[in-house]
């Protein structure tokens, strides 16, 4: 038996990713700037949106066939995204890839509301059933299935965390800034270590290494520069990337969390 406030926390935490995916949405205006990332903010509201009516009785939108077929369309979406994605990166595609673990969730999904199997008080409810009688627990059919799902999930949430602790693999999503010394910094450096009697040397030498250390500078800032207007918002606020990877988290641990339950 699960208490219904837990089930409550959860709904709630579902209800802040759509949130945060909407806000997402429109900080970069795909519309507009047709912004690569937007599929997965509209998978991101979309899967919170539906995790939020299955876990609260009284947030239920769309009905389970509808759901169905927005989760088998996605499925179908990110599984040609992975192959995309796996003809550049090979097998790294599975592992560090930005669609594979959206595979898997709307995969979940759709699982979740083919294989929802209602208790009796709720027979006729379907996964919409769940919501209010998921303290009387329905099961999932293939429940070996439900659990490799959720051993996924979980371990996707694993990496998702290890990239926001620090640089990892990618560093794309990481909330580490990673320390880049400019060349002047590093001459200051060496100067510094060299010592006094270095000085001479040095001062031959400084005006060739000082216009090479201003020409280094300026071609460093010119490919930092902010991109020109018609193009999407650069991954600050609430499109930082690092948003993104915690509403993965989130959604994640939720969806595991519910079918490991209904196991």
């Amino acid at each position: 038996m699960i208490p219904s406030w837990i089930l409550d926390i959860f709904a709630s935490i579902m209800l802040v990713v759509a949130a945060v995916s909407a806000a997402r949405l429109v900080a970069a205006r795909p519309w507009r700037h047709g912004a690569a990332l937007a599929d997965i903010d509209l998978a991101h509201l979309l899967m919170a949106i539906a995790m939020a009516g299955q876990l609260a009785p009284g947030l239920r939108t769309l009905p389970d066939g509808a759901w169905e077929v927005i989760f088998a369309v996605m499925t179908a979406w990110f599984a040609y995204r992975v192959v995309r994605d796996a003809q550049v990166s090979g097998v790294r595609a599975l592992a560090g890839g930005h669609c594979a673990p959206h595979l898997i969730h709307a995969a979940a999904m759709l699982y979740m509301f083919m294989a929802f199997t209602a208790p009796a008080a709720h027979s006729s409810g379907g996964m919409s059933g769940m919501a209010g009688g998921m303290s009387g627990m329905g099961t999932l059919q293939l429940p070996l299935l439900a659990f490799l799902f959720a051993l996924l999930l979980i371990g996707y949430s694993i990496w998702d965390l290890d990239q926001l602790s620090g640089p990892g693999a990618s560093g794309h999503y990481s909330l580490a800034a990673a320390r880049v010394a400019t060349p002047g910094q590093v001459l200051a450096g060496v100067g510094a270590s060299a010592g006094p009697g270095a000085a001479a040397g040095s001062a031959l030498a400084s005006a060739p290494v000082a216009e090479a250390a201003g020409q280094a500078e300026a071609a460093q800032a010119e490919a930092v520069q902010v991109p020109p207007a018609s193009a999407p918002a650069d991954g600050t606020g609430v499109l930082a990337p690092w948003v993104a990877t915690s509403c993965r988290i989130a959604m994640g641990i939720t969806m595991a969390f519910m079918l490991l339950i209904m196991i």
